[in-house]
């Protein structure tokens, strides 16, 4: 049976636009009515699993999402001494397996060593695509079939594990994610407003011209956030071939890159660097349930939203658990307001 962590985080965000939508907004939501400011899943996700926290934490068991994979084999080959023409050949062959190659272009003559989606590539996949490729070299020859069995069903990427993975041509090698991200929703309505600004030349000493060497507008907004993430440590675990040490690892980092790394966008510009000031840990084998509706009537606390947001998340909580039974057998609470709990204390607790 499924044995699962929930966790729920309240983090306060300062002017700031940590994730645009396609014209460079703070990307948005309408829920309950109002308009709320919006950190995508994918954008979250992507912080976490390239952060230090993550990176270190994980060593030696971490992926890599790219579509250039055939570039670099071609490059490992050549450096190993095989002809340009071997090169690119046996690199799309060996690229080949993990997705379908992008077409030629006589101005991008090595596009086509490029896969169309982004693959995520294991550890141990890197490994093999290397060793073939060191082989081939020294070999000069083509890769035979029986040495293009290169992806791998079981493997220790953490983040692979953790997030999922889907290859079109090749399904059997897909990962059903372990966790589930939320949209982060700020929990009071917001109004994204412009900052208009100039940037002054320091050559021009206004004897001609007095005005700015340039003039602009970006847009912001400030909120407090709710976060909600659900792991199934029974899937986490067998995505990584029943590697129980490695799987609380691995939920370890996450728990504490969602509690301490955000997105980076425009971060030079509004110093963006956040923790989470209230996070709830929950642990056990009931059904998984959000506690966004807590947010569902906009918090509209003029002089403490944060300590609104937590007595209504709380609330809602205790709600719950009175209309459907206790929704976790054991939880732990992190309040930085009360000076309650620590990030370690729900480290140990959702690794127990």
């Amino acid at each position: 049976m499924s044995d699962f962590i929930q966790l729920h985080l309240l983090t306060s965000y300062p002017p700031s636009n940590p994730n645009r939508d396609d014209l460079g907004r703070p990307k948005t939501a309408v829920m309950g009515g109002a308009t709320r400011l919006r950190i995508s899943s994918q954008s979250l996700k992507r912080a976490w699993r390239t952060s230090d926290v993550f990176q270190e934490a994980l060593a030696g068991h971490v992926g890599k999402r790219t579509k250039e994979m055939g570039k670099r084999i071609h490059k490992r080959l050549i450096d190993k001494g095989a002809s340009e023409s071997n090169a690119k050949k046996w690199a799309q062959v060996v690229a080949g397996q993990f997705g379908k190659l992008k077409g030629a272009k006589k101005e991008e003559p090595l596009l086509d060593l490029e896969i169309e989606q982004l693959a995520h590539f294991s550890p141990e996949e890197e490994r093999a695509i290397e060793t073939l490729a060191d082989r081939l070299a020294a070999e000069k020859r083509q890769p035979m079939s029986d040495e293009l069995q290169l992806l791998r069903q079981r493997h220790t990427a953490a983040d692979i594990a953790l997030f999922g993975r889907m290859l079109a041509d090749a399904p059997r090698f897909n990962t059903e994610a372990a966790a589930q991200v939320a949209h982060a929703i700020t929990v009071h309505r917001v109004q994204v407003e412009d900052d208009f600004f100039t940037a002054v030349d320091d050559l021009n000493t206004g004897e001609e011209n007095v005005g700015a060497g340039h003039m602009g507008e970006s847009e912001f907004a400030a909120g407090v956030f709710y976060l909600y993430l659900c792991i199934d440590r029974a899937s986490l675990r067998e995505n990584l071939s029943g590697d129980g040490t490695l799987a609380n690892k691995a939920l370890a980092a996450l728990t504490e890159a969602a509690a301490t790394v955000a997105p980076s966008g425009k971060r030079n510009s509004y110093g963006s660097h956040v923790r989470a000031s209230y996070l709830l840990a929950e642990r056990g084998r009931q059904q998984p349930r959000s506690l966004a509706v807590a947010f569902l009537k906009p918090v509209t606390g003029r002089e403490d939203t944060l300590s609104e947001a937590i007595t209504a998340l709380e609330a809602t909580r205790e709600a719950m658990d009175h209309a459907y039974g206790a929704c976790a057998d054991a939880r732990r609470v992190m309040n930085t307001l009360a000076g309650e709990g620590s990030l370690k204390e729900i480290l140990t607790f959702i690794t127990e």
